[in-house]
């Protein structure tokens, strides 16, 4: 199982690191969000060993640390917060050129 959610991670930021590197900026902020979701998916994987349950429930069995968590928690509050900070950058910049293309906005040049 552990190979598994390795793979899944590891396709995910492979997915949002290529969105992110397109000449789009929609798809870019795809990516990022992709990939932020990746990095969450990563610290909840790395956050229970095989013979532990999760940190909220009521086993009697060793139960895991609640650090990872509050870390993922912490960075759902920081992605979305970034996802809205570059969606609104894309608002002004799509109003303000009529594209989404990085490469036809030549504004933004000295």
């Amino acid at each position: 199982m552990e190979i598994l959610s390795a793979l899944a991670v590891g396709l995910l930021f492979a997915i949002g690191v290529f969105q992110l590197l397109r000449r789009n900026v929609i798809r870019s902020v795809i990516g990022l969000m992709i990939m932020a979701n990746a990095v969450n998916l990563f610290l909840l994987s790395s956050g229970a060993y095989a013979s532990m349950s999760a940190a909220y429930t009521t086993a009697d069995s060793q139960s895991s640390d609640a650090l990872p968590q509050a870390l993922i928690l912490t960075a759902i509050v920081i992605s979305m917060g970034g996802t809205a900070f570059v969606l609104g950058m894309l608002y002004i910049i799509s109003a303000r050129y009529k594209t989404a293309d990085i490469d036809e906005i030549d504004g933004l040049k000295y």
